[in-house]
């Protein structure tokens, strides 16, 4: 996918990883349309690039997902790229796991990228190409004790982002997976529940917590090409990072 002239839709690009992207889309010549709740943080941010767009939405409302891909069709007739960004956290001991938040993060860590991704498909297979990266996370490449809600929702991410890039092997429309590590975002702190807990597990390799432009530079990657899947997980947690 040729980054320069498309319109790309980021969600969750009011912080961290989604404003990383944002950013590096824009430079790279793409019409960024910014999803995210925190309007006024989008907004701001759109003022800074070029020919960017922000609409409010929360990406777990379908009805908000439908008008804001019905905006971007209207104000750009296309959309040749879709980054799901939008997520957080949950962390909590298999016994204690509250089982509503487990029902909020998998709605919005998992079921809200597949609605999004049903929404921009029409569009992308009129085009006859597209990208969709699917923003997953390293932690289940590794058992980590507490954080069985979280992984699960991004395993069930990956997955459906696998069936996905098998189902559209034969359209030109690439789904592909990146796999950051701990990276300098507000997910700890938007966490869903078990922050402490979150920053005592996190504090042993706080050393080695990435910039989110380094993700956002593997997510260019990743469009450009159209692989199957990128990963920011140093080799001794099971990824293919060596620094």
């Amino acid at each position: 996918m040729r980054i320069s002239g498309s319109i790309a839709i980021v969600t969750g690009a009011s912080s961290g990883i989604g404003a990383a992207t944002a950013r590096l889309l824009s430079a790279a010549g793409a019409k960024v349309i910014l999803l995210a709740r925190r309007e006024e943080r989008i907004k701001k941010l759109a003022g800074e690039l070029n020919d960017a767009v922000a609409i409010r939405c929360d990406v777990t409302d379908r009805d908000q997902v439908d008008q804001a891909v019905k905006e971007t069709l209207k104000i750009h007739g296309r959309i040749d790229i879709l980054i799901n960004n939008a997520g957080q956290a949950l962390q909590a001991p298999i016994e204690q796991i509250n089982i509503d938040d487990f029902r909020d993060i998998f709605e919005l860590n998992v079921l809200a990228p597949l609605v999004i991704m049903q929404h921009v498909l029409p569009a992308m297979h009129k085009r006859g190409a597209g990208s969709i990266v699917n923003v997953s996370s390293g932690i289940w490449f590794h058992p980590l004790a507490e954080s069985a809600a979280y992984s699960a929702t991004k395993a069930a991410l990956s997955t459906i982002s696998g069936v996905a890039r098998a189902e559209l092997e034969k359209t030109n429309i690439a789904v592909s997976v990146i796999y950051p590590f701990i990276t300098e975002t507000e997910l700890v702190a938007s966490i869903k529940a078990g922050a402490e807990s979150a920053k005592k597990l996190e504090a042993p390799i706080s050393a080695e917590r990435q910039r989110p432009e380094q993700v956002a530079e593997k997510i260019l990657e990743l469009v450009r090409s159209g692989e199957k899947q990128a990963d920011l997980v140093p080799v001794q947690y099971g990824g293919t990072y060596e620094g």
